[in-house]
């Protein structure tokens, strides 16, 4: 096998290695901001509680809609476009936030 051959690879494989790797950080965030709501619920409907789901449910939404825009542009045939830095920050945020809020719900 000459050099050329061996450093080939298809391109098609990391933007589908990467949209796995946007559906399943989008489930682990689904599964962190559900529990958050169970758990600020579990001593009875308060406005603290109630106020962490609202956070917790809109910290979700923000980050799934980053998530859905990259995950469609990497399903397309056409190489993806760069992450912009502002989507980046927005997901890295989102995500952040969504942790904190969880465990300042659990704690």
């Amino acid at each position: 096998m000459s050099a050329p051959e061996r450093g080939a690879r298809d391109p098609g494989l990391q933007p589908e290695r990467t949209r796995l790797a946007w559906r399943r950080t989008t489930l682990t965030a689904t599964v962190v901001a559900v529990l958050a709501g169970k758990s600020a619920l579990r001593d009875g409907p308060g406005a603290a509680a109630f106020a962490g789901c609202v956070l917790c449910c809109g910290l979700w939404l923000g980050f799934l809609g980053v998530a859905h825009r990259r995950i469609r542009a990497l399903s397309g045939g056409v190489p993806p476009e760069t992450f912009t830095p502002r989507h980046a920050g927005t997901a890295a945020l989102c995500t952040i936030a969504l942790a904190v809020c969880a465990t300042a719900l659990v704690l």
